[in-house]
Protein backbone atom coordinates (compact mmCIF):
# COMPACT_ATOMS: atom_id res chain seq x y z
CA UNK A 1 0.00 0.00 0.00
CA UNK A 2 2.95 2.13 0.01
CA UNK A 3 2.72 3.13 -3.25
CA UNK A 4 -1.09 4.09 -2.68
CA UNK A 5 -0.47 6.56 0.14
CA UNK A 6 1.85 8.60 -2.38
CA UNK A 7 -0.69 8.96 -5.45
CA UNK A 8 -3.37 8.95 -3.73
CA UNK A 9 -2.64 11.50 -0.68
CA UNK A 10 0.87 12.87 -1.97
CA UNK A 11 1.84 11.72 1.30
CA UNK A 12 4.49 8.84 2.49
CA UNK A 13 3.98 7.16 5.86
CA UNK A 14 7.53 6.71 7.19
CA UNK A 15 8.89 3.39 8.30
CA UNK A 16 7.72 3.94 12.19
CA UNK A 17 4.11 5.18 10.66
CA UNK A 18 3.95 2.29 8.82
CA UNK A 19 5.00 -0.17 11.81
CA UNK A 20 2.26 1.51 14.36
CA UNK A 21 -0.65 1.34 10.98
CA UNK A 22 0.17 -2.47 10.74
CA UNK A 23 0.26 -2.94 14.58
CA UNK A 24 -2.62 -1.02 15.12
CA UNK A 25 -4.50 -3.25 12.70
CA UNK A 26 -3.51 -6.38 14.42
CA UNK A 27 -4.69 -5.17 17.48
CA UNK A 28 -8.09 -3.80 16.06
CA UNK A 29 -8.70 -7.72 14.64
CA UNK A 30 -7.27 -8.84 18.45
CA UNK A 31 -9.71 -6.63 20.05
CA UNK A 32 -12.72 -7.68 17.82
CA UNK A 33 -12.88 -11.12 19.26
CA UNK A 34 -14.17 -9.07 22.49
CA UNK A 35 -15.81 -5.66 21.46
CA UNK A 36 -17.68 -5.37 18.33
CA UNK A 37 -15.42 -2.93 16.72
CA UNK A 38 -15.42 -3.10 13.32
CA UNK A 39 -17.06 -5.31 10.71
CA UNK A 40 -14.06 -4.46 8.10
CA UNK A 41 -11.55 -7.20 8.58
CA UNK A 42 -9.69 -7.58 5.73
CA UNK A 43 -6.06 -5.93 5.25
CA UNK A 44 -7.21 -4.23 2.07
CA UNK A 45 -10.71 -2.98 3.12
CA UNK A 46 -8.88 -1.98 6.35
CA UNK A 47 -6.43 0.38 4.40
CA UNK A 48 -9.38 1.86 2.34
CA UNK A 49 -12.06 2.43 4.55
CA UNK A 50 -10.34 3.01 7.85
CA UNK A 51 -7.02 3.88 7.58
CA UNK A 52 -6.95 5.58 4.08
CA UNK A 53 -10.05 7.49 4.26
CA UNK A 54 -9.63 8.68 8.01
CA UNK A 55 -6.37 10.67 6.62
CA UNK A 56 -8.37 11.86 3.50
CA UNK A 57 -10.25 13.79 5.69
CA UNK A 58 -7.02 15.65 6.82
CA UNK A 59 -5.38 15.90 3.34
CA UNK A 60 -7.34 17.33 1.20
CA UNK A 61 -5.32 18.31 -1.88
CA UNK A 62 -2.81 19.48 1.00
CA UNK A 63 -5.85 22.58 1.49
CA UNK A 64 -6.00 22.15 5.38
CA UNK A 65 -2.75 20.24 6.30
CA UNK A 66 -1.39 23.91 6.82
CA UNK A 67 -3.34 24.69 9.84
CA UNK A 68 -2.43 21.12 11.09
CA UNK A 69 1.03 21.29 9.98
CA UNK A 70 2.55 22.56 13.48
CA UNK A 71 1.40 21.70 17.13
CA UNK A 72 -2.53 21.98 16.16
CA UNK A 73 -4.76 20.33 18.87
CA UNK A 74 -7.57 18.10 17.26
CA UNK A 75 -10.45 15.86 18.71
CA UNK A 76 -12.32 13.11 17.73
CA UNK A 77 -15.80 12.77 18.69
CA UNK A 78 -17.52 9.21 18.81
CA UNK A 79 -14.08 8.14 18.27
CA UNK A 80 -15.20 4.18 18.88
CA UNK A 81 -12.69 2.09 17.60
CA UNK A 82 -10.41 4.82 17.54
CA UNK A 83 -11.07 6.36 13.78
CA UNK A 84 -10.48 8.83 12.43
CA UNK A 85 -8.37 10.23 15.38
CA UNK A 86 -5.70 7.02 16.32
CA UNK A 87 -4.46 7.38 12.21
CA UNK A 88 -4.39 10.93 12.22
CA UNK A 89 -2.39 10.73 15.38
CA UNK A 90 -0.27 8.69 14.18
CA UNK A 91 -0.08 10.91 10.65
CA UNK A 92 0.46 13.95 12.53
CA UNK A 93 3.26 13.11 15.59
CA UNK A 94 3.62 17.27 16.64
CA UNK A 95 -0.19 17.37 17.25
CA UNK A 96 -1.94 16.40 20.23
CA UNK A 97 -4.77 14.18 19.20
CA UNK A 98 -8.11 13.56 22.25
CA UNK A 99 -10.41 10.54 21.32
CA UNK A 100 -14.21 11.00 23.17
CA UNK A 101 -16.09 8.16 23.42
CA UNK A 102 -19.33 7.67 26.34
CA UNK A 103 -18.16 3.79 26.02
CA UNK A 104 -16.49 2.92 28.40
CA UNK A 105 -15.02 -0.92 27.40
CA UNK A 106 -14.25 1.16 23.82
CA UNK A 107 -11.96 3.95 25.48
CA UNK A 108 -9.94 1.06 28.12
CA UNK A 109 -9.49 -0.76 24.67
CA UNK A 110 -8.52 2.52 23.26
CA UNK A 111 -5.75 3.09 26.20
CA UNK A 112 -4.28 -0.43 25.97
CA UNK A 113 -3.98 -0.13 22.29
CA UNK A 114 -1.88 3.53 22.54
CA UNK A 115 0.19 2.32 24.99
CA UNK A 116 0.92 -1.12 22.56
CA UNK A 117 1.94 1.03 19.60
CA UNK A 118 3.62 3.45 21.62
CA UNK A 119 1.47 6.79 20.40
CA UNK A 120 1.91 9.25 23.11
CA UNK A 121 0.57 12.34 21.18
CA UNK A 122 -3.45 10.79 21.77
CA UNK A 123 -5.48 11.14 25.12
CA UNK A 124 -8.88 9.23 26.12
CA UNK A 125 -12.41 11.00 27.39
CA UNK A 126 -15.29 9.41 28.42
CA UNK A 127 -17.85 11.41 27.97
CA UNK A 128 -20.63 12.22 25.73
CA UNK A 129 -20.54 15.15 22.90
CA UNK A 130 -23.29 17.16 24.65
CA UNK A 131 -21.55 16.91 27.70
CA UNK A 132 -18.05 17.33 27.16
CA UNK A 133 -19.10 20.70 24.18
CA UNK A 134 -19.72 22.91 27.97
CA UNK A 135 -16.71 21.81 29.91
CA UNK A 136 -14.89 24.61 29.85
CA UNK A 137 -11.18 22.78 29.92
CA UNK A 138 -12.55 21.14 26.48
CA UNK A 139 -15.50 24.38 24.99
CA UNK A 140 -13.12 26.34 22.37
CA UNK A 141 -10.08 24.77 23.23
CA UNK A 142 -9.54 23.03 20.05
CA UNK A 143 -7.95 23.92 16.12
CA UNK A 144 -9.84 21.28 14.99
CA UNK A 145 -12.31 18.18 15.66
CA UNK A 146 -13.20 15.48 13.62
CA UNK A 147 -16.60 13.47 13.63
CA UNK A 148 -17.52 10.15 11.52
CA UNK A 149 -21.07 10.76 10.75
CA UNK A 150 -23.59 8.49 11.55
CA UNK A 151 -26.42 10.58 12.43
CA UNK A 152 -27.93 13.81 10.95
CA UNK A 153 -25.19 16.69 9.66
CA UNK A 154 -26.61 19.36 11.75
CA UNK A 155 -26.05 17.35 15.16
CA UNK A 156 -22.74 16.55 14.00
CA UNK A 157 -22.25 20.59 13.41
CA UNK A 158 -23.43 20.72 17.01
CA UNK A 159 -20.87 18.16 19.06
CA UNK A 160 -18.58 19.67 16.99
CA UNK A 161 -18.42 24.04 16.74
CA UNK A 162 -18.61 24.33 20.39
CA UNK A 163 -15.15 22.80 21.10
CA UNK A 164 -13.30 25.03 18.34
CA UNK A 165 -11.58 28.21 18.61
CA UNK A 166 -12.46 30.65 16.29
CA UNK A 167 -11.16 29.90 12.98
CA UNK A 168 -11.30 26.23 14.03
CA UNK A 169 -11.88 23.90 11.71
CA UNK A 170 -14.38 20.92 11.99
CA UNK A 171 -14.21 18.12 9.56
CA UNK A 172 -17.20 15.72 9.28
CA UNK A 173 -16.90 12.21 7.75
CA UNK A 174 -20.02 11.06 5.31
CA UNK A 175 -20.98 8.64 2.85
CA UNK A 176 -23.90 10.05 0.45
CA UNK A 177 -24.39 14.15 0.56
CA UNK A 178 -27.30 15.61 -0.82
CA UNK A 179 -27.83 19.34 -2.11
CA UNK A 180 -31.38 19.18 0.50
CA UNK A 181 -28.65 18.70 3.16
CA UNK A 182 -26.10 21.05 2.34
CA UNK A 183 -29.24 23.65 3.03
CA UNK A 184 -30.96 22.37 6.26
CA UNK A 185 -26.37 22.08 6.86
CA UNK A 186 -25.94 25.48 6.39
CA UNK A 187 -28.73 26.72 8.75
CA UNK A 188 -27.85 24.86 11.19
CA UNK A 189 -23.84 25.94 11.19
CA UNK A 190 -25.04 29.33 11.03
CA UNK A 191 -26.95 29.21 14.56
CA UNK A 192 -23.10 27.38 15.81
CA UNK A 193 -21.29 30.38 14.44
CA UNK A 194 -19.39 28.62 11.77
CA UNK A 195 -19.57 28.75 7.94
CA UNK A 196 -19.15 25.75 5.52
CA UNK A 197 -15.73 26.20 4.08
CA UNK A 198 -15.99 22.76 1.71
CA UNK A 199 -18.06 19.54 0.51
CA UNK A 200 -15.27 17.83 -0.85
CA UNK A 201 -16.86 14.50 -3.00
CA UNK A 202 -13.86 11.97 -3.62
CA UNK A 203 -13.64 8.24 -4.38
CA UNK A 204 -11.70 6.05 -2.13
CA UNK A 205 -8.64 4.54 -4.51
CA UNK A 206 -9.72 -0.04 -4.31
CA UNK A 207 -13.58 0.20 -4.39
CA UNK A 208 -14.01 3.46 -5.94
CA UNK A 209 -17.18 4.39 -4.11
CA UNK A 210 -18.36 7.91 -3.74
CA UNK A 211 -17.49 9.88 0.20
CA UNK A 212 -17.77 13.45 1.22
CA UNK A 213 -15.81 15.46 3.88
CA UNK A 214 -17.24 18.72 4.95
CA UNK A 215 -15.66 20.85 6.85
CA UNK A 216 -17.28 24.05 8.41
CA UNK A 217 -15.36 27.12 10.03
CA UNK A 218 -16.07 28.43 13.40
CA UNK A 219 -15.92 32.42 12.71
CA UNK A 220 -18.02 33.43 15.92
CA UNK A 221 -18.60 31.71 19.28
CA UNK A 222 -21.28 29.70 19.59
CA UNK A 223 -24.31 30.70 21.43
CA UNK A 224 -24.24 29.15 25.34
CA UNK A 225 -26.72 27.18 24.94
CA UNK A 226 -25.20 24.58 22.26
CA UNK A 227 -24.87 21.71 22.59
CA UNK A 228 -27.97 20.90 24.04
CA UNK A 229 -28.78 18.37 26.57
CA UNK A 230 -27.66 14.95 26.01
CA UNK A 231 -30.64 13.60 23.45
CA UNK A 232 -31.98 16.61 21.87
CA UNK A 233 -29.99 17.19 19.11
CA UNK A 234 -30.60 13.50 18.04
CA UNK A 235 -33.98 13.96 18.37
CA UNK A 236 -34.73 17.75 16.94
CA UNK A 237 -31.85 18.60 14.61
CA UNK A 238 -31.17 22.28 14.41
Amino acid sequence: MTNSWQQTLNWQPNQQQQQQFQHLYELILQGNQQLNLTRITDPQEFWEKHLWDSLRGILPQKQFISSLSGTASVIDIGTGAGFPGVPVAIALPNCTITLVDSTRKKIAFIEQLLTKITLTNAKTVIARAEEIGHHPQHRQTYDVALIRAVGHPSVCAEYTLPLLKQGGLAVVYRGNWTAEETKSLQNAVKQLGGVIELIDQFTTPLTNSIRHCLYLRKITNTPDKFPRAAGVPTQKPL
